[in-house]
């Protein structure tokens, strides 16, 4: 056995023997994590500067994300933890139903790199507020975050509860021969089809956190001065390294170039003359991404379908938010003009395509020919219209007249559907997933009647009666 897997062993008996179960427990690692936090802001902040350039008003708002889940487990963590009733139908009467959260035992937490701090720790607090222990591998591509996340669980919270792994993939290989009792994973699709298929060795359930292309469909009665500042704020949010991001614009003709140009407006507004110079522009992770976005940015630019933006340093990986014109509608859905490259996959950075459409049934359709997208937006004061959106696409959640703007609302559950993930957390949707609602059937001795029993003679017609 390695020792990895006897720390696990130990991480798991912690749990098997009820540690874990009290309230009191569960609330004093909570409060560890909440000193853990107030104790290393600035070192938070200087780590995700670190890693992706992230301005303190953004780094800040991972240090948020995490706080506000632990505000909520510790104001519901009671509530949450109390048997659920449920009704007994009238044969089963007298008795009690009711449905118990336990944990699961030891949980992996496998964390992303474009919020290396938040989408790390967020889910460790729906851990281990559903009594569980966990094993965290950060992301190798922050590694500043990570070392500082190793530091920070080792100071504050006991090895017999959380365990940092840090490394690159063979590290999280490694952990995945493991049979942890749940995984859950932030991340791409590509490496979330391997880790569901390294938990199918051990029959591990998985939480699949992943991205999509989240479009944004813009009508003729938006207030487009209103959505063009949100569009912008949300593309440029993290240099667009964000899998709720705004990925491509489906805009009517009618007000397409009024909108694309109110956005050049407001990416002015935000990152100045000298964008590249903004100290409110993150910069692209690492290498690998900042070429693969430069690529899509020169397929463009030979194309002449740069509309704004556009500069790029390689020196310091930052690209600029640039607008770039697409194929209309009508001719992606009619397979003129071939494939366009930047809509083929999600595109995890500053680089914005705008798509015009000549009404929403079209913008809809060209939705629903693609993977289900992980967030959906629609700008419209028409309620007509929202509910319209509602009916008739899928997405992982939807938010009208915004953008990312869902996933500050802690009680709001939060996952994808289909290639966009599988599994839901945040406040007690994350409470959930990792506990096992325990279905518990309490009977008393009395009234125990003979009818259930063998020989049945010509009880037939009467258990038919009584039973339906």
């Amino acid at each position: 056995m390695s020792p990895t897997s006897l720390s696990i062993a130990v991480l798991r008996a912690a749990v098997i023997s009820g540690t874990t179960r009290p309230i009191a427990w569960r609330r004093a690692q909570l409060q560890r994590l909440d000193t853990l936090l107030a104790e290393n802001e600035p070192a938070i902040l200087g780590a995700l500067a670190a890693d992706l350039g992230k301005p303190p008003v953004e780094a800040y708002f991972e240090v948020v994300a995490v706080r506000q889940e632990l505000r909520l487990a510790q104001q519901k963590l009671k509530r949450w933890m109390a048997p659920r009733p449920v009704p007994l139908p009238l044969s089963q009467r007298p008795g009690r139903a009711e449905l118990v959260a336990e944990p699961l035992g030891c949980v992996l937490i496998i964390g992303p790199w474009n919020y290396p701090f938040s989408l790390t720790l967020q889910p460790l607090v729906s851990a281990l507020a559903a009594g569980n222990t966990a094993v965290l591998k950060p992301s190798e591509q922050a590694p500043h975050t990570s070392a500082l996340i190793a530091r920070l669980v080792a100071r504050h919270l006991d090895p017999e509860v959380v365990l940092v792994r840090e490394g690159a993939a063979e590290v999280a290989s490694e952990l995945l021969e493991i049979p942890f009792d749940h995984i859950f994973f932030t991340g791409g699709g590509r490496v979330g089809r391997l880790v569901m298929a390294a938990a199918a060795r051990h029959l591990t359930p998985v939480t699949l956190e992943l991205g999509g292309r989240s479009p944004a469909i813009v009508l003729a009665d938006a207030d487009l001065g209103v959505s063009a500042r949100r569009l912008a704020w949300g593309k440029g949010l993290n240099a667009g390294q964000t899998c709720i991001a705004p990925d491509h614009l489906l805009v009517m003709e009618t007000v397409k170039p009024a909108l694309i140009e109110r956005l050049r407006g407001e990416f002015q507004r935000a990152y100045g003359d000298d964008p590249l110079g903004s100290p409110d522009l993150a910069r692209i992770v690492n290498q690998a991404q900042f070429d693969r976005l430069l690529a899509l940015l020169e397929v463009a630019r030979r194309a002449g379908r740069v509309l704004s933006g556009g500069q790029v340093d390689p020196h310091t990986r930052r690209i600029a938010p640039t607008l770039i014109a697409c194929q209309s509608a009508s001719e992606l859905l009619g397979g003129r003009g071939g494939d366009d490259p930047l809509l083929a996959g999600e595109l995890f950075g500053p680089l914005l395509p705008v798509v015009g459409v000549s009404d929403l049934p079209e913008a809809m359709e060209l939705i629903r020919r693609g993977a289900k997208p992980l967030a959906l937006y629609l700008f419209s004061r028409n309620s007509a219209a929202q509910e319209q959106v509602l009916a008739g696409t899928s997405s992982g959640g939807v938010c009208m007249n915004d953008v990312v703007m869902q996933v500050g609302v802690p009680q709001l559950p939060f996952g994808g559907v289909g290639e966009s993930g599988m599994g839901r957390y945040h406040g007690q949707a994350g409470f959930d997933t990792f506990s096992h609602l325990r279905s518990v059937l309490r009977r008393p001795f009395r009234l125990d009647l003979p009818f259930r029993y063998p020989p049945y003679g010509e009880r037939l017609g009467l258990i038919k009666r009584l039973l339906g």
